[in-house]
């Protein structure tokens, strides 16, 4: 696990930012790390919403806001004859200032 020069709870927001991120506008551009890292999450959230159930709503809702579950829920619809692997990520080109790795990471 990579833990971004970060302590746990300032790393974990970090992860849950970027999936209401990647959840919201279905791709997003963001470090190659930080697309490496958020892959797993982000198909854990998926096959969790796939279930449909109350149970797992309220999961979901206490991590993100109302209109992120409901936007998660459709999301899953779409994937609901697929047994993983939801996401993809497309190397970019550095970034400019620091020659940082860029990476996308979408929806597939």
């Amino acid at each position: 696990m990579r833990k971004f020069s970060r302590k746990r709870d300032p790393r974990k927001a970090l992860l849950r930012g970027l999936a209401e991120s990647l959840i919201l506008h279905e791709k997003i551009q963001t470090t190659e790390a930080k697309a490496k890292e958020l892959r797993p999450y982000i198909e854990k959230l998926i096959t969790k919403a796939k279930k449909q159930t109350l149970a797992s709503q309220r999961s979901l809702l206490k991590l993100f806001s109302n209109n992120i579950v409901k936007k998660l829920f459709v999301l899953s619809d779409k994937y609901a004859d697929r047994q993983g692997g939801y996401t993809r990520i497309i190397k970019l080109a550095p970034r400019g200032t620091d020659a940082a790795k860029m990476a996308r990471i979408e929806f597939v």
